[in-house]
């Protein structure tokens, strides 16, 4: 045997630092990147570069910044690849910089579904604004209120799932539960919406479903002055309602028709309290559904990027803010379907039922009672 056969295709000392070391110098890379978007996006320096390019004078003039910062910010955004530059061999201050239409739409908050600003940008400023907090937590074991990520989590938080409800939610309802569906339909059909945050969802719900009243309920004020006036602007405020309220309380406004809890029950620091109030709000013969993080059925490692999002996210808010009340599960964003069935189970529930939803961050559950038939 060669002397140097027993080591054939082992990896040479160091690589695996040097992979690590890669890796960590692109995320790096690509947490500046996001960062100096975070400016663009909170100084409207997107918006105005989408009314119309400019130099960096022009854009400083718009946007109400200063020059010298204009520029460097142009220049940057143009070197990442994210604007356009007309001609790079003029002097700086007649270059004309362009924000391209395509990236608009990832950089701007709509309910486009390329749109990432809400989920991958906003969060941004308020993970930072909440940093000293959660090291604290992490040494003392105690949690970071919500309040303490500021607006630009609520922001991001509540916009991430915009174009999901504004798109998918109604037509996964009609699809997977047609009698659900059908009810929802008649005049004077109820739904409340709990965690509601912006209102998207009661929104979108409103909109698909106009003989129904749709009730909205959220803990944090903003949330739901966000919510009433998001409302307001889609015109209807007549058949939504929004209300600040502790979801482990019954329910006011119902009985309700459907019960929802999307993308919320893992930070709920008492969710079987929440899901037994939900029960006991429905109407005879209500349903309840969740929406939560579609994680894989058991712990593996290394993961793929999606449970590396939910588990990144649950590390830096959602643990961290359901820790900050007691009593408290201290669930995190990694909520299995095993554990959502026993927290449906020991809130009266007989079962919760995965419903036939594709959607690659979430799973949908239709919460049932024993004598109940899909």
């Amino acid at each position: 045997m060669d002397a140097g056969s027993s080591t054939a295709g082992a990896a040479a000392p160091g690589t695996r630092a040097r992979a690590m070391q890669v890796r960590l110098w692109l995320a790096c890379l690509a947490t500046q990147e996001l960062l100096s978007s975070y400016l663009g996006l909170q100084l409207g320096l997107y918006d105005a570069l989408h009314a119309a390019p400019g130099t960096y004078d022009d854009l400083a003039a718009r946007a109400g910044i200063a020059p010298r910062y204009a520029r460097e910010w142009l220049e940057q955004q143009a070197v990442a690849g994210i604007l356009e530059v007309d001609d790079v061999t003029r002097p700086p201050a007649e270059r004309v910089f362009s924000l391209p239409a395509e990236h608009a739409r990832v950089l701007t908050a709509s309910d486009d579904p390329l749109s990432l600003a809400s989920m991958a940008v906003l969060p941004l400023g308020g993970i930072a604004n909440a940093l000293p907090a959660l090291l604290d937590a992490f040494r003392t074991g105690g949690g970071v209120p919500d309040a303490r990520f500021g607006a630009d989590w609520r922001r991001g938080h509540s916009g991430a799932n915009r174009a999901l409800f504004t798109h998918q939610l109604a037509g996964w309802i009609r699809r997977a539960l047609p009698a659900v569906h059908a009810a929802l339909r008649a005049p004077g059909a109820r739904i409340a919406d709990v965690g509601c945050g912006a209102g998207w969802a009661s929104i979108a719900l409103a909109k698909a479903y106009p003989r129904a009243l749709v009730h909205g309920f959220d803990l944090d004020a903003d949330s739901v002055a966000d919510a009433r006036q998001n409302a307001c602007e889609a015109g209807v405020s007549d058949r939504v309602e929004f209300t600040v309220h502790d979801a482990t309380q019954p329910l006011p406004g119902g009985p309700f028709d459907l019960v929802c809890l999307l993308d919320m029950l893992h930070e709920m620091p008492r969710p079987v309290e929440v899901l037994c109030a939900c029960r006991a709000s429905r109407a005879a013969g209500g349903a309840a559904i969740v929406l939560d993080a579609k994680v894989g059925l058991e712990f593996s490692a290394p993961a793929d990027e999606v449970e590396r999002f939910q588990y990144a996210t649950s590390v830096l808010h959602c643990l961290p803010a359901a820790m900050a009340s007691t009593p408290t599960t201290g669930t995190g964003t990694v909520l299995r379907p095993e554990q959502v069935r026993a927290f449906a189970r020991d809130a009266g529930f007989g079962d919760a039922r995965i419903l036939p939803v594709q959607e690659r961050f979430h799973r949908m559950y239709h919460l049932v009672d024993s004598t109940d038939r899909t």
